[in-house]
């Protein structure tokens, strides 16, 4: 059998962006093994595309000849660009998998989640951040319609701090100083490749002191095992999801010690025709199940937070056509979708999720059916909604914020 050529790694995110007069396309890695900037040409990105794990040096050789109006493209030629791939940790290689299996161990061997974006998308000085965090969630006059209630849960973005502040704005200044003693963290876990559900017992390190995890709450789940579960918490590493939450729960906190159980949920839509809430539950029902008897437990006073984000739409997210002529059937869905989750009508959200199946690509989707699953009794509201263009890409991402009471 004639030799395939390497892979190309599938935790990489290909982001096509317009520098000057040239389009070309950005990579994204997590890990950090390639260099922050890194781009391919349209041609050498095209090539990069037959790389996964079925095609031959035969293919590639045909393909490149093909490109190249019928010139002959040895095989040596071939090598040398996969030996410039592989330099730059974009293959499958063994060469990759080293330098992977390094920081998957250094993670592990850490009690304490690194803060993995500060510095970057936020300041890593604690006065500093705390200004930054207190200008944000003055942007917002949103105030609550029956002050006493209970708080029951928030839904907060989690796209950058600067695009989604007037939504992070929303969720955190109705939120205020809270009082839960225990805080569930729903997030998206964008690095997840098994599973729906991400734990990790470590303790969260923020610029404005250690959050610690309910290490019991989070064994408690661990130890139904399910297929359900991701095979271990490596995800949580670079994840900014649950992150930025902790940033805004910690200043509100008023140095008020709470604990926290960091979820991070996977994609449902890997096989979209086949994704319903009868599916969902067989997978996941043990699970939630036990969520919910964290969230209804007196004794310990529990609050749900969910860092979500709803439509990606555009070239950048798979999309041919550009995001201005998709906005407003995505709107349209990300509305009907909000609109079900604050009445807690699952069979709406799951009837408007089957309608669409995913064609917009709303990443909190997982997040936003869990939360219908765990919350108790409660009245549910609105609070933002926006969607951010990025004119380089054509694409754009919405995100809202909406908060609970008990009812």
């Amino acid at each position: 059998m004639e030799e395939r050529v390497p892979r190309i790694r599938n935790d990489l995110e290909f982001i096509p962006i317009q520098q000057g007069s040239q389009r070309v396309i950005l990579v994204r890695d997590h890990l950090g093994l390639v260099k922050e900037g890194t781009a391919l040409p349209p041609d050498l990105f095209e090539l990069v595309t037959m790389l996964d794990g079925s095609h031959t040096f035969r293919d590639v050789q045909m393909f490149m000849m093909r490109k190249k109006g019928g010139l002959l493209v040895g095989q040596e030629e071939i090598q040398s660009i996969l030996s410039h791939l592989d330099q730059y940790y974009l293959l499958e290689s063994e060469r990759f998998l080293e330098a992977r299996q390094e920081i998957v161990a250094e993670f592990a061997s850490d009690p304490v989640r690194p803060c993995s974006h500060c510095g970057s998308s936020y300041p890593s000085e604690q006065a500093e951040l705390e200004r930054k965090i207190e200008e944000i969630i003055s942007l917002s006059d949103v105030q609550r319609e029956s002050p006493g209630a209970d708080t029951v849960a928030v839904v907060a973005p989690h796209i950058d701090l600067s695009v989604g502040k007037h939504g992070y704005a929303s969720a955190y200044k109705w939120l205020g100083h809270f009082t839960a003693q225990r805080v569930i963290l729903l997030g998206v876990g964008h690095q997840m490749r098994e599973g729906l559900f991400c734990l990790t017992t470590k303790d969260f390190q923020t610029p404005l002191g250690l959050v610690t995890t309910d290490k019991e709450a989070v064994g408690k789940l661990q130890e139904l095992a399910t297929d359900a579960m991701a095979p271990d918490d490596f995800p949580h590493r670079a994840e900014h999801s649950l992150e930025f939450q902790v940033l805004f729960l910690k200043y509100l906190s008023g140095n008020k010690d709470f604990s926290i159980v960091p979820i991070l949920c996977g994609s449902l839509w890997n096989q979209p025709s086949s994704c319903n809430r009868d599916i969902f539950l067989e997978k996941a029902d043990p699970f939630l199940k036990q969520l919910h008897g964290l969230v209804m437990d007196d004794a310990t006073p529990t609050l749900i937070v969910a860092g979500i984000d709803l439509s990606h739409i555009g070239p950048k997210f798979g999309h041919e056509a550009p995001a201005a002529y998709l906005k407003d059937q995505a709107q349209e869905h990300d509305k009907n979708l909000l609109d079900a989750v604050v009445r807690l009508d699952k069979k709406a959200f799951w009837d408007e999720a089957v309608r669409v199946q995913d064609r917009y690509n709303v990443c909190g989707f997982t997040v936003l059916a869990c939360l219908l699953e765990v919350l108790p009794p409660a009245k549910g509201k609105v609070l933002h909604y926006d969607m951010w263009f990025e004119s380089s890409t054509q694409s754009a991402v919405s995100f809202c914020a909406a908060g609970f009471i008990s009812s």
